[in-house]
């Protein structure tokens, strides 16, 4: 697992996590980044055990929101939670990871991570603004591992 966080610099993931919580303070949608080594599997299966594994299906609107990348198989997916899928347009989730997509491959991970951070984050806003009370429901850190 330490491996892994050297994917990116003390400073990338800092810039992640800022606009991690800089979405998050427009809309009481949680977003969460996951950094992977590999993905032998289908990515959204994947996608969907790390969503359970850090109880982002747990949050009160059922608007978590997963960015799962497994870094040396080049696979990432989008997962959206029950509550914002039943109100994002159909394709809005293969479009972000279009745009996110464009940035890898010039190698902007960083960028491409923190473009789809704002795209997710600017959709939530619409259908789940922020709340005066508002509950940070789940870490805005970046997580990182293999099941």
């Amino acid at each position: 697992m330490g491996l892994m966080k050297n994917y990116f610099s003390e400073g990338d993931k800092t810039k992640i996590i800022d606009a991690i919580q800089v979405a998050e303070l427009k809309t009481s949608g949680e977003i969460r980044v996951h950094i992977d080594k590999t993905c032998n599997e289908d990515v959204l299966d994947r996608a969907a055990w790390w969503f359970k594994k850090l109880n982002m299906h747990k949050t009160a609107e059922r608007n978590g929101v997963l960015i799962y990348i497994a870094m040396e198989s080049k696979k990432f997916a989008i997962l959206g939670d029950s509550g914002i899928n039943a109100v994002v347009p159909k394709d809005f989730w293969e479009e972000v990871k279009e745009e996110m997509l464009s940035f890898f491959k010039r190698n902007e991970f960083v960028f491409g991570i923190v473009h789809g951070v704002s795209r997710v984050g600017d959709y939530l806003k619409q259908h789940f603004p922020y709340k005066k009370d508002d509950v940070n429901e789940l870490p805005d850190d970046i997580s990182f591992g293999t099941k």
